[in-house]
C-alpha cells in the first residue's frame, strides 16, 4: 500500500489523535507501539491526546509515563468517569490543531490507516473508517448492526459504519459539535449537518488486543435507538451561518 508524500495542504496542517481511555491499562503499552509506527511516517505534525475518562485501573499511571517520555503525546484526566461522548468533547476543547483524529485505545485499528486517509484532505472534511471483516464477538457484531440499520434508517445519513473508531474531521467542524448524550454515533451527521462531505474507506480491523469491551447488547442497541430520535430533534432546530462581509480592526483569528 502506498501512502501520500506531504502535499502543500498537510504541510500547513497539524492533527491532534484522540484517544479515550477507560480501564486499558492492558492495551495501553503495546498501543503505543503501534501509534509510534505512524508517527514515524506521518507527513502531518501530530499530536496524541490521551483523554483518560475515569479510569479505575492503572491506566492514568500509565499515561503519565507515557507522555513524560515522549513528547508527541499528552493527557488530559476527567474528574470522573462521563462516557465516550463527554471524552471526545473533552479532546476537541482541548486541542490545539487544524484537524482532529479520533482511535479507540483497544488497537481494533491501526493508526497506519490514517496515512490513507490524507488524499482526501482537504476535498472531503471529513474521513471515516469502515471496519472490513470486523474480528468482533457474534453479539457485538449483531448489536452493532442493528444499530447501523436503525440510525440509517431514522436519518438517512448514509454513513456506513458511524461506530468506526478511525476518523479525520477538520478541526471547524469538530468544534461546532455539540455535546449531548451519544454524540459520538453521530459525528458523521453533525458534520454533514454543518454543510460537511464525508468521505468512507474501509479499514483494518483486528481482534482486540487485551482487556474487556466496555459495552454490551443494552447500550449498542438499545441505547443508539433512544439517541437517534435524541439525534432528529436536534436535526429539526439546527442552524447554520456565513459572515458576507466583516470590519474588525485588531480582531484575532
Amino acid at each position: 500500500m502506498s501512502y501520500p508524500t506531504a502535499t502543500p495542504y498537510l504541510a500547513q496542517q497539524t492533527l491532534t489523535v484522540l484517544v479515550p481511555v477507560y480501564d486499558e491499562e492492558e492495551s495501553l503499552p503495546q498501543f503505543v507501539v503501534e501509534m509510534d509506527k505512524f508517527l514515524a511516517q506521518t507527513p502531518v505534525a501530530t499530536t496524541v491526546l490521551f483523554v483518560n475518562d475515569g479510569s479505575k485501573d492503572g491506566s492514568l499511571g500509565l499515561l503519565r509515563d507515557i507522555c513524560r517520555q515522549n513528547q508527541h503525546y499528552e493527557f488530559i484526566s476527567l474528574s470522573e468517569n462521563r462516557g465516550l461522548s463527554t471524552a471526545i468533547k473533552a479532546g476537541i476543547d482541548h486541542s490545539r490543531s487544524t484537524l482532529l483524529g479520533y482511535i479507540d485505545s483497544d488497537i481494533q485499528t491501526t493508526p497506519l490507516d490514517f496515512l490513507q486517509f490524507f488524499e482526501f484532505l482537504p476535498e472531503y472534511d471529513m474521513v471515516n473508517g469502515i471496519r472490513a471483516k470486523r474480528q468482533d464477538t457474534a453479539v457485538k457484531k449483531l448489536s452493532s448492526k442493528i444499530a447501523n440499520t436503525v440510525r440509517r434508517t431514522l436519518i438517512n445519513d448514509g454513513i456506513e459504519d458511524t461506530g468506526c473508531p478511525l476518523k479525520i474531521i477538520k478541526m471547524e467542524y469538530a468544534r461546532r459539535i455539540p455535546l449531548f448524550h451519544g454524540m459520538h454515533r453521530f459525528l458523521g451527521a453533525l458534520v454533514q449537518l454543518q454543510g460537511g462531505r464525508v468521505k468512507q474507506l474501509p479499514v483494518r480491523h483486528f481482534p482486540r488486543f487485551a482487556g474487556t469491551a466496555k459495552y454490551n447488547l443494552w447500550n449498542r442497541a438499545w441505547k443508539p435507538l433512544v439517541d437517534t430520535f435524541g439525534f432528529r430533534w436536534i436535526r429539526s432546530r439546527w442552524k447554520n451561518y456565513e459572515i458576507g462581509e466583516q470590519h474588525r480592526p485588531g480582531a484575532h483569528a
